[in-house]
Parts: C-alpha cells; structure tokens; sequence
C-alpha cells in the first residue's frame, strides 16, 4: 500500500527547476492517493510534516514548528504523537501549540497561554503549576485528585521516554 507519493510534471526550467513536485497521500485504506494541499487537513499536515521531518531527522531545519498536531486524536495515539516529538526534539528545536496533556507532557519547557478579555498571556509552567495545567486539561476541572494522579502520571511517562531518547 503506497501512503505518500510523489507526482513530477515536467515544465519549461527556470531558476527553481524543471519539474512541478506534487505529495499525494493516502491517509485511509482503499482510497487513492490525491494531493496533500487538497485533502489534508492542519492537524494531518503537522502529522506529515512529523514523519517527513523524522525520516531525514539527521539534517534539514533546526527548528521545527507543529500547530494542530493534535486535531483529531486522543489517548494512545497522543501519546505515540508525543513520544516521536521527544524523540525528534534530541536534535531538533519542536516547538508545539496543542491541546492533548498525552503531547504536552513530553515538552522539556511548557508554556501556557490564557486569552481573557481578548489579551493573550503566556508563562513557563513547572512544578505543581504543570500538573496543575495538565490536569485541568485533562479533566476540565482545576482540582480533580484523579486529574491531577493522571497528570503526574504522564509527566512520569514523558521523563522515562526523554531519558531514553538521549
């Protein structure tokens, strides 16, 4: 089953070259291959460009920004998301938005950003504010026990595959 592929259209060469270059992908089974720019959506593109930027992780951007990377999964696929962004940020600067406590716990520095009263703020959370942030997005709740359990939990989790990453 081929996933990604690529079109090549010969035109007439100029200074970028003599090809037009088109990635078509195949995000289900039994579906053709069509072109990315058309069907993928952001969280899909932030998806692709995670396995593209994983597969020549040896060279390329030094930075590498993902936003959405998190639209349309949850739970186990999170934290399968979290543990290639840990692994990739080993020779890479990650820079992530996302709304998955799976995904923002393996973040070496998170940062949280509250809009009120259409003012954005941003700051470092560590310690007790970062299980605190975690388990709000978790459960929804500021002080759920169980949340807040879950929380450390996974900080627990992303510190075991960070210390494996490096």
């Amino acid at each position: 089953m081929q996933i990604l592929r690529l079109q090549l259209e010969p035109r007439e060469p100029d200074a970028t070259g003599g090809d037009d270059v088109r990635f078509l992908i195949a995000p289900n089974p039994g579906e053709p291959a069509k072109p990315i720019d058309q069907i993928a959506s952001g969280g899909e593109l932030s998806r692709i460009m995670l396995a593209l930027t994983g597969l020549g992780a040896g060279g390329g951007a030094g930075t590498v920004v993902f936003d959405e990377i998190d639209a349309g999964i949850g739970g186990e696929a999170g934290l399968a998301v979290g543990r290639r962004l840990a692994r990739l940020a080993t020779t890479h600067q990650v820079l992530v938005v996302t709304h998955l406590p799976q995904i923002a716990c393996f973040a070496d520095q998170h940062i949280g950003v509250r809009k009120r009263d259409g003012a954005a703020t941003a700051r470092v959370l560590e310690g007790a504010d970062r299980v605190a942030e975690l388990s709000r997005m978790l459960a929804g709740m500021e002080a759920s026990e169980h949340a807040l359990s879950h929380a450390e939990e996974l900080l627990g989790e992303a510190e075991r595959v960070r210390a494996e990453a490096r």
